[in-house]
């Protein structure tokens, strides 16, 4: 247990410091090797890769519509029911979130607009690995279905058998996903940045993954013919605030429903009450004993921190400055706590708020900031699959008001050519009148 009020400004940070990153130079070099030969080989050197890492019989990269509905119609009903119910939730939510064009006149006769239009082509990244991940479908195919985006692109790896899992085929039939490639890592993420012989440049590249799609991504995102990115990713991450009146069971299983997503996960408890800390820390091995992924989870709470402070005032402030990927608040009037929390990529409040509600069903969106993004990132929202423009025109009546404005702006940053646009407009008024 950490004593925060005893702690020095350095040992605080340090006792807030994640995991050191996994990605490195060889990391880097590895992932820029891979991206040059997908640019230079295209589906011969995906195809490769894919052989190499996942799958060693794979001899195509596209998965045909029918093997997907095949797939998709073989899902057992009562996941298929899961997945209905959650891809409604996230739909109406992120429905909710539509921007409204804004048209206005700034002066007389001259008028401004912001419009929004959807991204063209987006590409979604599904991560393999031991459990399929039919939610990220959902929180990455919904808000690019909702905002119009006339193609979607995802790739995932194939499983030895050279396809993909029902959970994950029935998710991408039910959000509209255009293409299927059986592809993933860094190779995954340079195909859809670049473009291959059957996998199309996409203008924003969307979806979680390993220290390799993530270096990957960061590359891609670097070139000018590269692609954009949602946002920086680590691991996965979980703060807890709770004073004495949580309850403690609840507690250890929101810090390891973070904890099993991998060994470099990071859970943190802050409270105020040293009882409360114990129990957590007992409810945690108790728990952990009838987990599947206990191995994992357990190596990860080798990260946790148990923080004790004086006040939830002194709570609030240490998940400020460690602005987590999923906050939790339970604690008395948790509403009116909630004012006092200002960096975090999605909130949980009251004791009935699983971290897993956010993560498939309640209708917010997972893919969060992580690694202190949450400072200056927000959660995924419709917007990212979106882009704004704008639109002014200014009548006769409009160039002649705002006219001698502009010039004096542009001579004062000596830009005569800029000046001289709008001069030689007010000169030809002049000749029509």
């Amino acid at each position: 247990m950490i004593i925060w009020s005893s702690l020095t400004d350095t040992e605080k940070q340090q006792a807030l410091a994640r995991p050191t990153a996994s990605s490195s130079r060889q990391t880097s070099d590895t992932v820029a090797q891979i991206i040059n030969r997908v640019e230079k080989d295209g589906d011969a050197a995906v195809i490769d890769f894919t052989r190499q890492f996942d799958c060693p019989d794979l001899t195509t990269l596209k998965l045909d519509a029918q093997t997907l509905d095949t797939l998709a119609d073989s899902l057992d009903s009562s996941v298929a029911r899961a997945i209905n119910r959650a891809y409604n939730n996230i739909h109406a939510f992120h429905s909710a979130q539509m921007p409204t064009d804004v048209t206005m006149e700034t002066s007389p006769g001259v008028r401004c607009e912001l419009k929004y239009t959807a991204l063209e082509h987006v590409g979604i990244y599904i991560p393999g690995g031991s459990a399929p991940l039919p939610s990220t479908v959902l929180m990455l195919g919904v808000p690019a279905r909702v905002a119009g985006c006339q193609r979607i692109t995802l790739c995932t790896p194939p499983n030895k058998q050279g396809s993909v899992t029902p959970e994950i085929a029935y998710a991408a039939r039910k959000c509209g996903v255009t293409e299927v490639f059986l592809c993933g890592g860094a190779q995954a993420i340079a195909a859809m940045a670049l473009g291959t012989q059957s996998i199309r440049k996409a203008d924003k590249i969307f979806g979680p993954g390993n220290s390799y799609v993530t270096e990957a991504k960061q590359q891609v995102s670097l070139r000018p013919d590269g692609a954009a990115i949602d946002m920086p990713a680590g691991p996965s991450e979980v703060l807890v605030i709770a004073d004495a009146d949580a309850n403690p069971a609840f507690v250890a299983s929101d810090l390891l429903s973070q904890a099993e997503h991998g060994p470099d996960s990071q859970a943190i408890l802050v409270s105020n009450s040293e009882a409360l800390i114990a129990d957590v820390k007992q409810a945690v091995e108790e728990q952990l004993e009838s987990l599947s992924r206990a191995d994992i989870a357990r190596t990860a709470m080798q990260n946790a921190r148990y923080i004790l402070t004086e006040t939830m005032d002194e709570a609030a402030a240490v998940s400020n400055q460690y602005a987590p990927e999923h906050l939790i608040v339970q604690t008395a009037q948790s509403a009116d706590f909630l004012p006092k929390l200002k960096n975090a990529g999605s909130v949980f409040v009251g004791p009935w708020s699983p971290e897993s509600a956010g993560d498939y069903a309640s209708g917010t969106n997972h893919v969060l900031p992580t690694y202190g993004y949450a400072k200056n990132y927000s959660s995924l929202g419709l917007l990212d699959f979106m882009r704004r423009y704008t639109i002014q025109e200014l009548s006769a009546t409009g160039i002649k008001d705002l006219g001698p404005t502009i010039m004096s702006l542009a001579q004062a940053e000596g830009l005569d050519a800029h000046s001289n646009a709008v001069a030689i407009r007010l000169d030809a008024l002049k000749e029509e009148s």
